[in-house]
């Protein structure tokens, strides 16, 4: 079962193609990477689910409802259910662990911020830290404060754009095994951006491989590593 679809999508800068009748659709519940090059479209993807831009052509469904088609959006990001986490976190330097993770619970109705927080903090190992500042973390544990911030939203689908790319090898690992658990303790559809192939057959379910903007390869897997053996 689909939680993402793209039908027929085009995009393009001024003097550049990006995207050409594309058309993918990503499941529910499962690790996907999306595996390139530089340049081949894996954050032009990311940025027209989550809204932030719209297609020159086509249409994208998130559970089944049109979000965006050809020039116009129907579903601004902020209702689309979505984490987004970036590769250089933007993370707040002047908060705290713990205002970081709380600073997008202000405006919702969640009746306990403080429970919520300090639960997200513990499923990362992070209690200790929940007064340093971004300065003094770890790019690991910096990194797990963009992904806790984010969950704390309740999102249904997480999109990561090369967010482990200066991270060291221990570091990636760790949290690797952290999407592992998010998939299924939180039940979220995870859309990763990577062109490290060793990432991509770590830990994940399906593997979009891209190229020019075109899908060169999508399967398994263990389907994508037999086919290159």
């Amino acid at each position: 079962m689909s939680i993402i679809k793209l039908e027929n999508i085009s995009y393009s800068y001024p003097e550049e193609i990006v995207l050409e009748k594309l058309s993918l659709e990503i499941e529910k519940n499962k690790i996907t990477y999306l595996l390139g090059d530089s340049g081949s479209g894996k954050t032009t993807i990311l940025r027209l689910i989550a809204g932030l831009e719209i297609p020159r052509e086509g249409k994208i469904f998130i559970e089944n409802k049109v979000v965006s088609k050809a020039n116009l959006l129907i579903i601004p990001p902020e209702k689309r259910k979505i984490g987004y986490i970036f590769q250089n976190l933007a993370l707040w330097p002047h908060f705290t662990v713990f205002k970081n993770i709380a600073f997008g619970l202000k405006n919702r109705n969640t009746s306990n911020i403080e429970k919520t927080v300090l639960d997200m903090l513990d499923f990362f190992g992070l209690k200790d830290y929940i007064k340093k500042f971004p300065h003094q973390l770890s790019g690991g544990q910096q990194q797990m404060v963009a992904i806790a911030r984010a969950l704390v939203l309740e999102p249904k689908i997480l999109l990561m754009d090369e967010p482990l790319a200066n991270l060291d090898i221990r570091s990636k690992k760790k949290i690797l095994q952290y999407l592992i658990l998010l998939r299924d303790n939180y039940e979220l559809s995870i859309l990763y951006i990577t062109h490290d192939h060793r990432e991509a057959f770590e830990v994940a379910d399906n593997i979009v491989v891209l190229n020019n903007g075109k899908i060169r390869d999508f399967d398994s897997r263990d389907q994508i590593i037999n086919s290159l053996l």
